[in-house]
């Protein structure tokens, strides 16, 4: 393969605990709590109070804002309550609380499209629409949205299954089981899109994904769709790292996919359009994989959106030890939580429980001027110096070292012999650049 990113790291995959597991259905539970923010944009507000009844598949939050995406009941039964519920983000949000009939009884508007193949583009983006589906990958941003934003501007879907993250297999699992629908959740993707081009992007640790999906596309596709194994390396899913491998080209500081003519959708993703157009569901369920050195059955289980971390940890048979950590996500990128009753979201694609052995942080942190996490940062950056002003809040400096381009992808923390808390400085640095703006103008009576 020619096209490769800059930087990243080879951190030990740890796959192995899940990888060959085949996913497992989780039971409901007894009460769903669905967050009315789980998406990029503006939240959603509750259409839905307290003693109604709901339908599995119901619309229960929408929003007029153009970046966003209406949410549904993962269960039918009675709200329990519409109020401020812990979120995965760990503050409280707004929140539609579900008691469970185990019915299953579904809404009137979960149909299947009656004619898929006649389907235009409008319709089929108006369907992603309706359905609630977000980016299934990370930031959770509303598809439809980036469908029709990039309809004219994009020749090239590239669809993201390459996982790179340690400990997770959920991509991987649904490219194994669910094979012809994600091809065709691409091939539907591809009409509504109107690219030239997809390319299903999977690292090369996972050939037997890599086989199944060219076993299933027909020679038809091939003249629009290929598979392609990219070299394992962290962070390969980043949207510019990704882009960079596939195509070569480089989006600009600041840029979007769009500005290299490019559109990126994770498998899952794609999954959840087949199921929009063929089935009438909406995003309501996902693959989630529970593992860490404190889980006692590390497995994926597909679980309804809203159900409790609790209740997974539960399925694979609690904790062997104490953990040490709980992260929403990869040990990477993931977000640190203090409870186990938050709800898994659209875009739970893992939950950690880790040990202490795990545990790599150090009482005092110290920088030794060795220069590694600016060889390995995949954008360029200088963390070191960006981390040393924002110790100093000198907010020019950093504007200047264009600390809001960081994807806080974490290569820099994990190579740092010092262990400098490198993110969580970036993650501060560019709120105090938001909490600036906003001063600003308010000053000025914008």
């Amino acid at each position: 393969m020619k096209n490769t990113f800059f930087g990243g790291v080879h951190p030990n995959d740890r796959k192995a605990a899940t990888a060959s597991k085949a996913t497992e259905v989780l039971a409901a539970p007894a009460e769903v709590i669905i967050p009315m923010s789980m998406h990029v944009g503006a939240p959603c507000a509750p259409e839905v109070a307290k003693g109604d009844y709901v339908f599995k598949g119901q619309r229960i939050g929408s929003s007029p804002a153009p970046v966003s995406a209406p949410i549904h009941a993962s269960v039918s039964g009675t709200v329990k309550a519409v109020e401020p519920r812990l979120h995965p983000n760990g503050t409280k949000v707004m929140s539609v609380v579900i008691e469970n009939d185990m019915q299953e009884a579904l809404h009137e508007s979960v149909v299947p499209c009656a004619d898929p193949a006649a389907l235009t583009p409008e319709e089929i983006t108006q369907i992603v629409k309706e359905k609630g589906i977000t980016g299934m990958g990370g930031a959770a941003f509303p598809t439809h949205f980036k469908i029709s934003s990039g309809v004219g501007k994009v020749d090239t879907l590239i669809v993201n299954g390459a996982e790179c993250e340690p400990y997770i297999t959920s991509d991987h699992r649904t490219m194994l089981e669910l094979t012809n629908e994600v091809i065709e959740g691409v091939r539907l993707a591809v009409r509504a899109t109107g690219v030239k081009t997809a390319v299903i992007a999977v690292e090369n640790n996972k050939k037997d994904a890599i086989a199944a999906l060219e076993a299933a596309l027909t020679d038809e596709d091939r003249k629009t769709i290929s598979v392609m194994g990219l070299r394992v390396r962290y962070p390969q899913g980043s949207e510019k790292q990704l882009i960079q491998s596939v195509t070569g080209k480089q989006v600009p500081p600041g840029g979007l996919p769009a500005s290299v003519g490019c559109s990126i959708m994770n498998v899952f993703t794609c999954y959840c359009i087949y199921r929009a157009v063929y089935e009438g569901m909406p995003a309501i369920e996902r693959i989630v994989t529970i593992s860490g050195s404190a889980v006692n059955e590390p497995k994926n289980l597909l679980a309804k959106v809203g159900t409790p971390v609790s209740a997974l940890f539960d399925a694979c048979g609690g904790f062997k030890t104490q953990p040490d950590k709980i992260l929403q996500g990869g040990p990477m990128m993931g977000i640190a939580q203090f409870s186990t009753e938050f709800p898994i979201i659209k875009n739970t694609n893992a939950i950690l429980a880790l040990g202490k052995e795990e545990n790599r942080s150090v009482e005092d942190p110290t920088c030794i001027r060795c220069g590694k996490c600016i060889t390995v940062c995949p954008m360029k950056l200088k963390p070191i110096y960006m981390y040393q002003y924002e110790q100093k809040g000198d907010l020019e400096m950093l504007t200047k070292l264009n600390v809001t381009d960081c994807t806080e992808c974490g290569s820099c923390a994990y190579t740092c012999p010092g262990r400098l808390y490198l993110v969580h400085s970036f993650r501060t640095a560019k709120q105090m650049l938001i909490n600036a703006k906003n001063a600003q103008q308010q000053k000025e009576g914008k």
